[in-house]
């Protein structure tokens, strides 16, 4: 089921009503929204306040809750860790044993299917990536010669024709680049939670302050996607984080794309992609099936 996206930008009180989200406004209540159809609660707004009936009715219906900061960028989620599968203990067992060399594959698969559609990107921006698709199939069992960062440099060297610099601290399209990886990082942290999965428990990424080291691994294919939609933006004539290109950037969560030869909205597909995951870790399946974006 494709679950909805409220995304909050003015003084709130948020609270739970008869099962519903209701969201009050200068003493009035302007929407109420099914806590069951939610997927993701994004709050954009300081002076926004919460009640705690409402988040643990999120917490126990798997709505993820992102918080944004005073630019207006996703800072910190709050997900429902043990609530999200009711075999959450048996499923972690079996993602805290998986070997070495079957993280190297996976994340070998990873960085191959992110090269390959940075190759996409570029194609149908009418650029030059020869190189890019060359160099997807070049990669090894867990990236020893570090071709992600090979083609990352020669993929922003030919989007931007040696333009722009990317800028994680960065506004203006640095800012754009930054609300759509955000949004795809909370995407994926969701479907791992709902699956069972700790998002602690990364492939490649390991950082111990990161609390969503398997997330970040997970959406790297994703990246050149959000690059596709800023670049599109930006040729209409956008720059800036704003309403107009939030809506843009979060279309990406409910935009269709191919799933194993099926069609559907990307949120149900990083569903049946954890799925999969999930069969690897128990020796059931042997390769990931990304999710294919059509990029139009």
């Amino acid at each position: 089921m494709l679950k909805r996206v409220i995304d909050i930008s003015s003084q709130s009180y948020i609270h739970k009503h008869n099962s519903q989200l209701i969201i009050d406004q200068k003493g009035e209540t302007v929407a109420s929204v099914p806590i069951e159809d939610l997927g993701f609660l994004i709050l954009q707004n300081p002076a926004i306040t919460l009640s705690l009936n409402l988040i643990t009715a999120c917490q126990n219906n798997n709505v993820i809750i992102v918080f944004c900061d005073e630019k207006h960028l996703p800072s910190s989620t709050l997900l429902p860790l043990f609530k999200g599968h009711s075999l959450h203990s048996k499923i972690l067992s079996q993602q805290i044993s998986i070997k070495l060399p079957t993280k190297k594959r996976l994340w070998k698969e990873i960085v191959s299917h992110k090269v390959n559609q940075q190759h996409r990107t570029l194609e149908k921006l009418g650029k030059t990536s020869a190189r890019l698709k060359k160099m997807s199939d070049e990669v090894k069992s867990g990236d020893p010669e570090n071709i992600e960062a090979q083609a990352a440099k020669l993929y922003w060297k030919e989007l931007s024709e040696g333009k722009f610099k990317r800028d994680v601290n960065g506004d203006g399209v640095n800012a754009l680049l930054n609300y759509g990886y955000s949004i795809c990082r909370a995407l994926f942290a969701r479907a791992i939670v709902a699956g069972g999965l700790h998002p602690t428990l990364g492939l490649y990424h390991h950082n111990q302050y990161n609390g969503l080291c398997l997330a970040d691994d997970l959406m790297e294919p994703l990246r050149p996607w959000v690059d596709f939609c800023v670049v599109n933006l930006t040729n209409e004539g956008f720059s800036e984080v704003n309403t107009a290109t939030k809506n843009k950037l979060l279309g990406l969560l409910s935009a269709d794309v191919k799933y194993n030869k099926k069609t559907m909205p990307l949120m149900v597909a990083c569903q049946y992609f954890i799925a999969r995951l999930k069969k690897i870790y128990e020796g059931k399946e042997v390769r990931l099936i990304y999710p294919e974006y059509p990029l139009e």
